[in-house]
């Protein structure tokens, strides 16, 4: 049987199909940006990356679609940048997946070599056209048209930055992108999968990438310019496109103080708790005040803990020695584990990302106790007595803001030891450009909608249950925060005291959890029933027992990315 036969039948059954897929719309916040205040480089449409100054394009021309005759995924489109700047070059094209809003961005760059650092300037350009480009993956149908995807040829010390992507056979033009000198560049990754062609009647398998630079967080300079990555296999250990370097020493694209008020009265998100939820957050200060105590190895008696923290040991890192816990009278033990949302605050660290082309905003909340958790196993709810419970919960989301002009990119959910970046487009949104963030009961992970979260085994539909939904228990963090960090402000930000005490904020925890989870064995139905311990090993490891939780400044995200 031919292929063209395959060919011919897919786009007949598939033909209607292909005709409803419509044009992807570009995707708008619900509200324009407002008048930032004035500051250096930040919202001013540009970015200064030493040699090279970059500007982030957003209007794209359509090119080709390729869509798969059979399989989950829904296609992808390629996009050439458009309403380029005059004096700034292409780097690479664009894409998406077919059936989302179109979202996305490409850098164009051009010289910048007055505003090289000193000492640092070659006497090789900045930018150099392709020497020729190499095709690395072409298709013809009946229903897509053609499509060539070419990657250029670099000049020798040049490295390409993306992709070309033509309805023709020949060579693209070689004005179309350039190449950059690789000590502006840094090595980049693959991403996300935007596309996995795996179709008996295609030109074989075929996968595309979004990319990233391979170092990330506060300290890194990589700068991805939003191109993608292709290859007919799916092993990328080295890939031959790169990303951008800022050597601009200053940052001057990161917002000053003021502007990061600015941002934060505009979209921070309403933070909203469960209707049911027992153990609500609290300020740090108000749980100092309320009987916490630190406790020291060793000691028996605790030492009382003043508003600010002045008496937490500072510095170093978590060794164990110390840590925090509630009042030992039983009264005051409860009160505490139930916070005081009225005088809950978000704890903001502002700090570069992607370069220092993007700002992330990191907004911690404090609750002083974790409750017990929720186990889901194929549809059956089973509410845990005391697994899950834990002194000191810190929990966190994060703002990712474009400095080119202050738009709001995507939210980090953080989600116990896990998490997920969620873009603007896919945000809920309830009073002009501030979303929402939902906190699930008892964990106070943090959510993009209301709803049920299983974290676990999806597969057999056995995790731990994260509960969503919204109630009068909410906290406007537009409003109520405080900035406690943004080390490339220098001494501008004057951290707090509990900031630098790097130990546990709650004793360790040791569950005995046999007697609890052979119960709800035992009311499964004999087709879903484990062995306690395989049950065990299909839960997040933080349920069965854990250190004390450290603070903001003892997580990974605090210098490094989110993921």
């Amino acid at each position: 049987m031919s292929a063209g036969w395959w060919e011919c039948c897919a786009s007949s059954c598939f033909g209607d199909f292909q005709e409803i897929l419509q044009e992807p719309e570009p995707f708008s916040l619900p509200q324009p940006l407002p008048q930032w205040p004035k500051g250096k480089g930040f919202a001013t449409g540009k970015i200064s990356l030493g040699e090279l100054e970059v500007v982030k394009i957003t209007n794209f021309d359509k090119i080709w679609s390729c869509t798969p005759l059979l399989g989950a995924s829904s296609g992808v489109t390629f996009y050439e940048p458009s309403l380029v700047p005059a004096g700034y070059f292409s780097l690479g094209h664009y894409c998406q997946p077919s059936d989302q809003k179109l979202r996305g961005y490409v850098l164009a760059a051009k010289c910048n070599s007055s505003d090289a650092p000193q000492g640092l300037k070659s006497s090789s350009p900045p930018l150099e056209r392709p020497l020729g480009y190499t095709l690395v993956w072409s298709e013809s149908t009946h229903r897509d048209g053609s499509g060539y995807i070419w990657l250029p040829n670099p000049p020798q010390g040049y490295k390409a930055m993306g992709f070309v992507v033509t309805t023709k056979s020949g060579q693209p033009d070689l004005e179309e992108v350039r190449c950059v000198r690789g000590d502006l560049t840094e090595s980049c990754e693959v991403d996300e999968v935007i596309f996995d062609r795996n179709a008996i009647f295609s030109s074989g398998q075929f996968y595309v990438w979004s990319t990233r630079a391979c170092r990330r967080g506060m300290l890194c300079r990589g700068v991805p310019v939003g191109t993608f990555y292709c290859s007919k296999n799916d092993s990328c250990e080295e890939l031959s496109i790169a990303c951008l370097r800022n050597l601009d020493s200053f940052l001057d694209a990161m917002p000053n103080l003021e502007q990061v008020h600015a941002l934060i009265q505009h979209y921070g998100p309403t933070l909203y708790f469960h209707p049911d939820e027992a153990y609500l957050p609290s300020s740090v200060s108000w749980f100092f005040d309320n009987g916490a105590l630190l406790y020291k190895e060793g000691m028996d008696k605790g030492v009382e803990v003043d508003s600010h923290g002045s008496v937490l040991p500072c510095g170093g890192c978590n060794d164990g020695e110390f840590w925090l816990d509630l009042p030992l009278d039983a009264k005051g033990h409860e009160y505490v584990k139930s916070g005081s949302i009225e005088t809950a605050e978000l704890y903001v660290h502002v700090k570069p990302a992607s370069g220092g082309t993007f700002t992330d905003i990191a907004m911690w909340i404090f609750c002083p106790f974790n409750g017990p958790a929720t186990v889901e196993v194929a549809s059956f709810s089973f509410s845990l007595s005391t697994i899950g419970e834990h002194v000191g919960d810190w929990e966190h989301y994060t703002l990712r803001v474009s400095n080119f002009n202050g738009e709001l990119w995507s939210i980090y959910y953080s989600e116990h030891s896990g998490g997920q970046w969620v873009d603007a487009s896919e945000l809920e949104f309830i009073e002009g450009n501030k979303a929402v963030v939902y906190a699930s009961r008892n964990g106070h992970a943090s959510f993009p909608h209301e709803g049920s979260y299983i974290q676990g085994s999806s597969a057999l539909g056995i995790g731990a249950q994260n509960d969503c939904a919204r109630s009068d228990y909410s906290v406007d963090s537009s409003t109520r925060y405080r900035v406690i960090a943004a080390e490339y402000l220098g001494d501008v930000v004057a951290e707090p005291p509990w900031l630098q005490y790097m130990r546990e904020w709650g004793p360790t925890v040791v569950y005995s959890s046999g007697t609890e989870l052979e119960k709800i064995l035992n009311n499964l139905p004999f087709f879903l029933r484990f062995s306690v311990e395989s049950f065990v090993e299909l839960f997040p490891t933080e349920l069965y027992g854990e250190e004390g939780p450290t603070g903001p400044k003892e997580k990974d995200n605090w210098l490094g990315d989110e993921r």
